[in-house]
């Protein structure tokens, strides 16, 4: 908790404090990007062993609760002695920008909200304890037979968690209502004529003087009205 300091007038103590959770905001995006930055070298490493039949398999779970899936199959590896066959379980996830009141803020999403990854050679006996994990609903495959990931599939979710730049939440789609919250349209309402996902840009018809007139602005320049 931030101390109030004597010293300071209540404006300049106004100042201090939103330093003060501005740092501790940095420093929360800061950590969870080191988590994925760890999940994703797991990930890599893992891939790339030669001498064992490891292999990543997709396992589907009650959505929202994949931290508590994975927490209790990681509790099922160690108690039940199953290092030496399954090694690792990651929630594949990146971080995402979203603009709400007129504030920016990063979250980690889930790429693959109700699935999880786990690691393992695939035996009758693995399978049981990955299986029987509460919270688990199945692995994807084909029929009863799990189905590992390929290569190139592996490379792709490594690809979306060590993205350097965040994904910038939608809120909006074309033909809405949508407000201005930067730039010098600020405040200005109008409606969404284009959406561009590649560029991320939106091409908005803002009303000057009676007649509707297109302004591409970026995504975060936006939100739903």
């Amino acid at each position: 908790m931030n101390k109030k300091n004597p010293f300071l007038d209540p404006k300049d103590q106004e100042i201090e404090d939103q330093n003060v959770k501005e740092e501790d905001s940095l420093k929360s995006t800061s950590e969870a990007e080191e988590n994925r930055k760890t999940e994703a070298e797991i990930l890599l490493s893992s891939t790339t062993e030669e001498n064992d039949d490891r292999e990543w398999y997709v396992v589907h779970c009650y959505s929202g609760y994949e931290n508590k899936v994975r927490h209790n199959l990681e509790q099922r590896i160690e108690s039940m002695g199953m290092k030496d066959k399954i090694f690792d379980v990651i929630i594949p996830t990146e971080d995402e920008i979203e603009v709400k009141d007129g504030k920016r803020r990063t979250i980690e999403r889930r790429v693959f909200p109700g699935y999880i990854l786990v690691n393992m050679a695939l035996s009758e006996e693995s399978w049981y304890v990955v299986r029987n994990t509460p919270g688990v609903t199945g692995f994807v495959g084909m029929g009863n037979e799990p189905t590992p990931l390929r290569p190139e599939e592996v490379a792709q979710i490594l690809k979306r968690m060590e993205a350097e730049a965040p994904r910038i939440k939608v809120t909006f789609k074309q033909g809405e209502r949508v407000r201005i919250v930067d730039g010098p349209f600020n405040d200005f309402r109008g409606t969404v004529a284009e959406i561009d996902m590649e560029r991320a840009k939106v091409r908005v018809m803002v009303n000057f003087f009676g007649r509707d007139t297109p302004v591409e602005l970026d995504f975060l320049q936006v939100e739903k009205s």
